[in-house]
């Protein structure tokens, strides 16, 4: 057996999907493409391919506000939202009661950061400010009177929770629904006189910073709100903050995607410059690896065309320009109030977006991209793995090392922008588009659910066994149909038994899909693969279409085989086959037809034809793999034929269920024959030549006739009445000699005539001169 090169079999695996074309078929999801189509709830899926419990992931609170920009947990599990639209401050229990604690004048609450002593620190934008919210200083009466307040609040919020407010429709009414709590204060607590206020981080000391645009500049600030300018970037801004074991400030900037390492004394130091334009999130383990991800393109050079902004996040009275994304005044911002143009993290990327690890040492690697999501926040869970919430498709990321990741939860939320540790050992994860805080817990939740994608086999099959690679506890189901949508009157949800053989008792239909339900145990369940055997009813060939050309050839083709080349494990959807020139070669008949099979059979072919008159078809040629044949014109006597190509898919079936189609061409003429000259004559008058002849064909009409006189060029010359449209053509015309003088002499006369089908006759007369 011949092999095509590498080359030739990556080029069809692109171009096709080739299968088995006969017999029991199979359709296979293994890999994270695959199960990625799917819908997972409460299950996880691995870049290697296999579906897994994910952590238990909750939804805690829904709050009024589009947009939750940072959140930030105490040590008693409240978890602090920092909002957009309404901006403000959210104090949210860990069993989802909610309350305002801080309301401030500025359209978007920024960044967020709860210190050890429980002190929430708020930063606004734009022309923000860092703002300090506490609790009130009070004594037993007061305390006694703010529990009883509370009390209320809570019981207020329990029910505001169960209100849903659609975002763009909210009301005074709708704004009031969530409490504010009176036990808290806020004050300025630092104005860095920037455009905008990214991030905020402290130090062991109490100290914290400031990362802000339009200048690139980092603060720091003291315990007693005293702050000064710390660093200097050339960036416009810089967008996110951390500390690293030893005391050193990282920020990520947005500009030319830089990771600055900064000493206590300020001393910066380029750790990375990243492929991509944004840093928009940093975390640091416990060994001070450090983790950034980075997004969008960078600005191309000078001289070049920066490419058009792509918005991540459909934000209402985003703007395009040539510079970052922007976000006009929105309607519910307070009177009075000059509200800038923002540019949101990561809202004008595009290519995707990239995670790196870069070690102590310094030196950098690439673990995570993607050309979908943008990662908008990173963290650890309470195995200290890394963790990293995106959007578009609000989901969040487990990284496992270069190029291992799983996929691990998806949010009911377009993006997922941050994350923040719970002293209970879950990771707290925020929304927007809604604005929501969820909890993912440290460990597999009890049970989850997977429904794979529908599959489709093209034709009404039957459906078999389900072979299925996985271990631990776990149920699988299939149901069928002949829609694509499942909701539309398919079968019941049937259990297979996949002790007895794993039988898909569903029945037979077009779609089918099937369901994993993962449970808790020992081992953990896990399934890898899950592999579904089909039989499609056969169906006829069906040749779409009969081309016979005269005056043409095919040569034979070279064959080369191709084993079981497939791309993605589905069903075959159509088979590649190069066109097959014709050459010329005016003794021969070329027939060309299409065909197709939508079982995908293999199949052959046989020509047939009958002439007019006739009523039998004869059979020209068997056997014929190939959609083409030419054959000898000679072979067939002149007249009107018509051709037959019957296709048959014996070869792919049993003798009892094979089946067979056939199509007719168009009538046919064949004339190999050519025409004669008869009674050519010619004589001398005067300096001219009166030429006679007669032009005959047996079965077509005379197409033109030329002659030439001594050699000279052929000139087009038209039958007595004009028209040449019969079998029989007389001519009669006069020729003026080249040489009058020489009217005396010898001369020679050649005619030549064609047929409508370019056959060729010619003769010849010598005038003598008397």
């Amino acid at each position: 057996m011949r092999k095509l090169p590498v080359v030739a079999i990556f080029i069809l695996a692109i171009l096709v999907s080739l299968g088995l074309a006969e017999g029991t078929r199979s359709w296979e999801q293994r890999k994270f493409e695959d199960f990625e189509k799917g819908t997972a709830k409460g299950v996880a899926i691995r870049s290697d391919g296999a579906l897994e419990l994910a952590p238990s992931f909750k939804a805690i609170y829904t709050t009024p506000s589009t947009y939750i920009w940072a959140i930030a947990a105490d040590a008693q599990g409240n978890v602090y939202a920092a909002t957009g639209a309404p901006g403000r401050v959210y104090r949210i229990t860990p069993q989802g009661q909610a309350t305002v604690i801080f309301q401030p004048q500025e359209l978007q609450v920024q960044a967020l950061l709860v210190d050890a002593k429980g002190v929430v620190y708020a930063a606004t934008s734009p022309d923000g400010k860092v703002y300090k919210i506490e609790r009130k200083a009070s004594t037993a009466k007061d305390a006694k009177e703010r529990e009883e307040k509370s009390t209320t609040l809570r019981l207020r919020s329990g029910q505001a929770t169960d209100t849903k407010v659609h975002e763009g429709n909210q009301t005074a009414e709708d704004k009031t629904k969530v409490p504010v709590d009176p036990n808290y204060s806020s004050s300025i607590f630092f104005d860095p006189k920037s455009k905008y206020i990214w991030d905020l981080a402290d130090d062991a000391q109490g100290r914290i910073y400031v990362a802000t645009g339009d200048r690139g500049e980092i603060f720091r600030v003291e315990p007693d709100g005293k702050g000064s300018l710390f660093f200097k970037s050339d960036e416009a801004h810089i967008r996110t903050l951390a500390l690293d074991p030893k005391g050193n400030l990282i920020a990520g900037s947005d500009g030319s995607g830089l990771v600055y390492r900064i000493s206590p004394a300020g001393e910066a130091f380029v750790l990375y410059s990243a492929p991509k334009k944004e840093i928009t999130a940093l975390a640091i383990d416990a060994q001070g690896n450090i983790y950034a991800a980075g997004v969008g393109e960078k600005t191309p050079r000078p001289g070049a065309t920066a490419p058009t902004p792509q918005f991540t996040m459909p934000i209402p009275g985003i703007t395009v320009g040539a510079g970052p994304a922007t976000i006009v005044s929105q309607p519910q911002a307070q009177p009075g109030i000059n509200i800038a143009m923002i540019p949101f993290p990561g809202t004008g990327a595009t290519g995707g977006s990239e995670i790196y690890q870069i070690a102590p040492d310094g030196s950098p690697q690439r673990l995570w991209s993607s050309r979908e999501e943008v990662v908008y926040g990173l963290s650890f869970d309470s195995q200290g793995r890394l963790l990293a919430a995106t959007g578009n498709h609000g989901k969040i990321f487990l990284i496992n090392g270069p190029n291992q990741f799983t996929d691990l939860v998806k949010a009911s939320a377009t993006q997922v922008t941050a994350l923040a540790k719970s002293p209970t050992g879950g990771v707290y994860a925020a929304t927007s588009n809604l604005g929501k805080v969820f909890l993912l817990g440290g460990a597999p939740d009890a049970q989850g659910e997977y429904e794979s994608d529908v599959f489709d086999a093209k034709i009404f099959s039957r459906w078999g066994r389900a072979d299925v690679r996985g271990q631990g506890a776990f149920d699988l189901f299939a149901r069928s149909g002949n829609v694509d949508n499942p909701d539309r009157n398919w079968s019941p949800w049937k259990k297979l038994d996949l002790a007895q053989g794993g039988s898909l008792e569903v029945p037979a239909a077009r779609f089918v899909q099937w369901k994993a339900v993962l449970k808790a145990g020992n081992p953990t369940a896990a399934i890898e693969s899950v592999l579904v055997n089909y039989l499609p009813k056969n169906v006829a060939p069906v040749v779409d279409e009969v081309i016979m050309q005269s005056g043409a050839r095919f040569n034979p083709m070279p064959k080369s085989t191709v084993e079981n080349v497939s791309v993605g494990g589905n069903a075959p959807t159509m088979k590649f086959e190069a066109p097959v020139p014709a050459l010329k070669d005016r003794n021969s008949i070329a027939v060309r037809w299409t065909a197709h099979d939508d079982n995908d059979d293999d199949m052959t072919y046989s020509l047939y034809y009958r002439g007019d008159g006739e009523s039998a078809w004869k059979l020209l040629k068997s056997g014929l793999d190939d959609k083409y044949y030419s054959f000898d014109a000679s072979l067939l006597p002149d007249g009107g034929y018509t051709f037959k190509v019957a296709a048959s898919d014996a070869s792919s079936h049993s003798p009892e269920d094979a089946l067979t189609a056939s199509r007719e061409s168009a009538r046919f003429e064949i004339d190999t024959t050519p025409p004669q000259v008869q009674n050519l004559n010619a004589a001398v008058n005067n300096t001219a030549l009166h030429i006679t002849f007669r032009a005959v064909d047996g079965f077509s009409a005379i197409k033109r006739a030329e002659y030439s006189i001594d050699a000279g060029e052929w000139q087009f010359v038209e039958p007595v009445g004009g028209l040449s449209d019969y079998r029989v053509e007389n001519y009669d015309f006069s020729a003026p000699l080249r040489q009058p003088n020489a009217a005396a002499g010898e001369h020679v006369v050649v005619v030549r005539v064609y047929d409508r089908y370019d056959n060729l006759a010619a003769a010849k007369y010598v005038v003598r001169a008397r």
